[in-house]
């Protein structure tokens, strides 16, 4: 049990480890970006036409495709060999990649018919939606990618390698910063001129991450080649009834959150550029340990279930979740007290202005009160997809859904227009703490108790931990603030940034060290294990 535990956090902490320089990248990339093109209509019309394939990723690729072939690929690689597991996994692959190559084929045609009829439905004026149609039509092979890549994570991460899997989005994130660089060069370039090349930079760095994985998949020995066979293999079958739940699931998540960008358009031109932004700050704490934790937990519980260990997954989780929230909580406490300077100090300059900062850290506050409900809910999910069970979050993320989409129709009609993006945000911490609360009662009622009650005193004790360090750290501000206002306009703010960081850091410290010294114990001898 305990070796399972180490397992575990070793590897959550490799990938933490890469996920982190991921999203460190992703931060230059949008310290670049605010600069270069600003929260106006190129963005938001960037981030509504980066959400298609971002949506056939979360269907078809890491998201309701890894959750139904994950326990099945594995099950078969542990029970019968690796080869049988290789071959069902290249008859999977050659289904998706066809079916996903259908898609793009005939959504480019819709979008031509659009772009030939728009004078006549009267949309010839409408700089915004030609532009959105101009990178949905340069982004949507990326979802052939995209998707094969993340397919390739699934089978590596199914066989305890996480290295390859990690390191992918950073490919990303390099092609994206090298355009980005590249763009500066040419200050005489319009706004949609450098958002579309930023566009065509994302579908070579997508062609480039799923040639990584594959390569990778093959020196792991599943060879990714195309296989017209075992299509009606009952494993085949069973994966695809599974997929079919999940991405019921999954699709009623991404329609919501294309109503979440539709309606974000109706809020203001700004509203779902900004949202993005406030987004990405949040993937760094999130993706560096909720996402990480999310990944390793699948086929860990997917192992303990195939072996009807509920005991060893229950304390998997319990465990997993109380590492987790070790960070979260902090994390949330400063990003909620220091939003305004983090913002600031990453987006603000040239198109970015002041306005746009504080429209930002308003939705970055609201976002940090659920940063530690988002990675509890990453660790629930698997618990079910684990047991070939796609319908119970299916029905879970019905319910928040349908309310989360009520919730936010009443933001955007009845909130003023500066606050309707705020109202976004709350709308989705509201519903992923419902969401938790749904599962966790679920969750007991299929397998018991997880442990909740051995929970709640590290977790109290996290959270008072956490309140003490914002609350030093706004005490700390003014002084931090008049202190480097002598640095000048530009190192004065990143240097008081700094100040206030590493006093909310040795506030929790210390604190953690006073009140979950046991925890921290723990904590440092499963990493070095």
């Amino acid at each position: 049990m305990a070796s399972g535990k180490k397992n575990i956090l070793k590897n959550t902490f490799t990938v933490g480890a890469f996920t982190a320089l991921s999203r460190v990248l992703g931060l230059v990339r949008e310290m670049f970006q605010s600069r270069l093109i600003g929260a106006g209509m190129e963005q938001s019309a960037f981030t509504l036409a980066f959400a298609i394939p971002n949506m056939a990723r979360k269907l078809f690729g890491e998201g309701a495709l890894t959750a139904a072939f994950v326990p099945v690929f594995k099950g078969a690689a542990e029970a019968e060999s690796l080869e049988r597991a290789a071959k069902l996994a290249r008859s999977v692959m050659t289904m998706v990649l066809l079916a996903l190559g259908a898609i793009v084929v005939l959504s480019m045609g819709a979008l031509e018919l659009v772009v030939k009829f728009r004078d006549a439905l009267g949309l010839h004026d409408m700089a915004r939606l030609k532009l959105t149609i101009r990178l949905v039509k340069t982004l949507l092979p990326y979802m052939i990618f995209i998707c094969g890549a993340a397919f390739g994570m699934g089978v590596l991460n199914s066989l305890g390698r996480f290295k390859a899997a990690s390191f992918m989005p950073c490919i990303l994130n390099v092609c994206w910063i090298g355009i980005l660089a590249w763009i500066s060069f040419f200050p005489e370039l319009r706004m949609d001129q450098r958002i579309h090349r930023v566009a065509m930079a994302i579908l070579v760095a997508g062609a480039a991450q799923m040639a990584f994985l594959f390569w990778r998949m093959a020196k792991a020995g599943v060879v990714p080649r195309l296989s017209f066979t075992g299509w009606r293999d009952a494993k085949v079958v069973l994966v695809w009834r599974n997929l079919g739940i999940a991405a019921l699931g999954a699709g009623a998540v991404q329609i919501n959150y294309m109503l979440d960008q539709f309606l974000a358009q109706i809020a203001s031109e700004w509203a779902a550029g900004v949202i993005g932004y406030a987004e990405r700050l949040m993937d760094l704490p999130l993706g560096v340990i909720g996402v990480a934790f999310g990944t390793v937990l699948l086929p860990t519980f997917a192992g303990l279930f195939a072996k009807n260990d509920v005991a060893g997954a229950r304390a998997a989780w319990a465990g997993s979740v109380k590492s987790l929230l070790f960070v979260m909580l902090p994390s949330a406490a400063g990003l909620f007290v220091l939003a305004p300077e983090i913002t600031g100090v990453i987006y603000e300059g040239s198109a970015f202005d002041s306005v746009a900062t504080v429209r930002v850290s308003r939705a970055v506050a609201v976002y940090a009160l659920g940063l530690g409900i988002f990675g509890v809910q990453k660790t629930l999910v698997p618990w079910f997809h684990a047991q070939n069970d796609m319908k119970t979050p299916l029905r879970v993320s019905l319910v928040t859904v349908c309310l989360n989409a009520v919730l936010n129709i009443l933001a955007v009609t009845l909130l003023p227009v500066e606050f309707r993006h705020v109202g976004l945000a709350a709308s989705t911490v509201l519903c992923a703490a419902v969401g938790c609360a749904i599962l966790l009662v679920l969750a007991k009622r299929r397998n018991g108790s997880l442990g909740l009650r051995a929970l709640v005193r590290p977790v109290s004790l996290m959270l008072a931990a956490s309140v003490a360090m914002g609350v030093v750290i706004f005490a700390v501000r003014p002084l931090a603030a008049a202190a480097c206002a002598p640095l000048g306009a530009k190192v004065g703010p990143i240097a008081s940034l700094g100040l206030l960081v590493g006093a909310g850091m040795a506030t929790y410290g210390v604190c953690a060290l006073v009140l979950l010294r046991d925890s921290v114990r723990a904590l440092l001898h499963r990493r070095r294990a």
